[in-house]
């Protein structure tokens, strides 16, 4: 997965667009392959870190539902409706995490 910033998306465009040019006069300089080398490699250790954040989020989020429904099935007659509400929300926090952990290492 690549993170790149928007002036990072914005520098690497004018960058492959005059290696384009260069390429079409068959005079491609490598320096410029080097400078969208590092900004590649810099948006990749970005996007890992972020992956990494959001399976530390997935996680969090799948212990919150087990203690919930730990919580309906130790709750009294009184609480339990609160108990199986707060499950509800919980389940839900954990179906956005796990969509945005999808999406993330689709992409």
């Amino acid at each position: 997965m690549h993170s790149y910033t928007r002036a990072e998306a914005r520098q690497r465009g004018k960058l492959f667009r005059k290696g384009f040019r260069q390429a079409l006069a068959d005079n491609v300089d490598p320096a410029l392959e080097r400078r969208i080398q590092a900004i590649d490699q810099a948006a990749a250790e970005r996007g890992q870190r972020e992956l990494n954040a959001l399976h530390n989020v997935r996680e969090t989020d799948r212990n919150r539902v087990a203690q919930a429904k730990a919580a309906v099935r130790t709750s009294s007659r009184e609480d339990k409706a609160a108990a199986r509400q707060a499950l509800r929300d919980a389940e839900q926090q954990l179906r956005r995490s796990e969509r945005a952990v999808n999406r993330a290492e689709s992409q």
